[in-house]
């Protein structure tokens, strides 16, 4: 109850430090790597700051998973799994050490995004190929609170599209008292889009699409961690926003949307760590809710 006591009052006088409310169920982190201080905002002109930005970009997380968006021109999302047994995002930054998964329960960086967009990253479609969101005019990365969550945005400004410049924004936003995660990506200035989205998968992956969803689980290579294990990645989506169905090309089954200036998906990250949705079977009966 003391400890209790004393985080809530940490996060009360000190929010910009802590991106913690008391007994809260997300997070969120963006931090340089040079100072290591927790900050809302990252400004700047030069658009990739990938290797200088803790965790390469904003993160924000839930009781089940955290979720980053790289700071770089892929707009992809990428996964830390957990247990769901403690908050880890702010405690090990997204890189715990083999001792501290194996003695303290800590999570693992074994999503591999590789160059997709990662589960429900996004890339622009300009009617034949995609188009990353190489920022011509500079980038801003920023997290924050928002009613009963936290969130994570990346906006890349002057992206070339069609011959014309468009502001993006892929912001990530998760709810105390929930799994999911809600993905919403926005052109700034009004104009119509085509948005391309999906979950990436590997060779040997359990894949399963239906109307609405997309499933995808099983072992990501070898990256970061020494012992892969078994993750699921998950998308909910509204087929009246999409043209066609999903689609397998290359390592993402691929959705492109119709032309829009908002699009909002839902996502879901699970792991042979949890006692939830801890099989490919348990997790595509769940995607097909």
């Amino acid at each position: 109850m003391k400890r209790l006591i004393y985080l809530a009052a940490l996060a009360a006088a000190f929010p910009m430090f802590t991106g913690l409310r008391a007994e809260a169920q997300t997070a969120s982190s963006l931090f340089w790597r040079a100072d290591s201080l927790q900050r809302k905002e990252i400004v700047s002109e030069q658009a990739v700051q990938y290797s200088f930005v803790g965790h390469h970009g904003p993160a924000v997380e839930n009781s089940r998973c955290a979720l980053r968006i790289y700071f770089n021109d892929s707009g992809a999302i990428d996964v830390y799994s957990k247990s769901g047994a403690q908050m880890e995002l702010l405690k090990y930054l997204w890189y715990p050490t083999e001792k501290q998964m194996r003695e303290e329960g800590a999570g693992c960086d074994e999503y591999l995004v590789g160059k997709t967009v990662g589960l429900g990253g996004i890339a622009l479609w300009d009617g034949q190929k995609e188009v990353k969101l190489v920022a011509t005019k500079g980038r801003t990365a920023r997290v924050g609170q928002i009613k009963g969550g936290s969130f994570a945005e990346i906006i890349a400004y002057g992206v070339m599209y069609k011959g014309e410049p468009v502001d993006v924004s892929i912001r990530v936003e998760m709810k105390d008292k929930s799994r999911v995660a809600k993905v919403i990506a926005t052109e700034l200035n009004g104009r119509k889009v085509q948005f391309l989205t999906g979950v990436n998968f590997h060779p040997g992956e359990t894949i399963e699409t239906g109307r609405k969803y997309i499933s995808v689980w099983g072992v990501h290579p070898a990256d970061v961690s020494q012992n892969p294990c078994q993750l699921g990645g998950g998308m909910w989506f509204k087929p009246k926003h999409f043209i066609g169905a999903p689609e397998q090309v290359d390592n993402l089954v691929r959705l492109i949307s119709k032309p829009t200036s908002k699009l909002e998906t839902q996502v879901v990250a699970a792991s042979v760590k949890e006692s939830e949705l801890n099989t490919a079977e348990k997790f595509a009966a769940y995607m097909r809710k």
